[in-house]
């Protein structure tokens, strides 16, 4: 199997960081922007999306800050996603940084899929 290529996005988004940690962190904060559903389970999370699912683990979760989940079905991979809030400390600009990794000929169009996920949640937010 190939390796997969990482990349990292970043997005501002005008929202204060901790309404924007619900909605990276929460099945209900996710369910408006990520997926069409999302429950959990403990760690595992399943995303629904037009009658499809996919299960992640939550990795790793830092109150107001990030969180980062493993799909199961790379379960033995050292892949992940990851959704990170940083605030730039001098202009107090808020962003998302998306840590995600893609199959080389497909890293275009998981960017394209990022960028509308992350568009979706600025409309949520009523930054966009």
């Amino acid at each position: 199997m190939e390796d997969k290529i990482k990349f990292e996005m970043e997005f501002v988004v005008h929202a204060s960081p901790s309404l924007l940690y619900q909605y990276i962190s929460t099945p209900s904060g996710l369910s408006e922007w990520f997926a069409d559903n999302v429950n959990s389970r403990g760690e595992l999370y399943k995303f629904i999306w037009d009658g499809s699912e996919e299960q992640a683990k939550l990795i790793t979760k830092k109150s107001g800050e990030r969180i980062k989940f493993r799909w199961l079905v790379d379960e033995d991979e050292p892949y992940f996603f990851e959704i990170k809030i940083q605030v730039d400390e001098i202009t107090k600009d808020v962003s998302i940084i998306i840590t995600d990794f893609a199959e080389e000929d497909e890293v275009d169009e998981a960017k394209m899929l990022w960028t509308n996920q992350i568009s979706d949640l600025k409309q949520v937010l009523g930054s966009a």
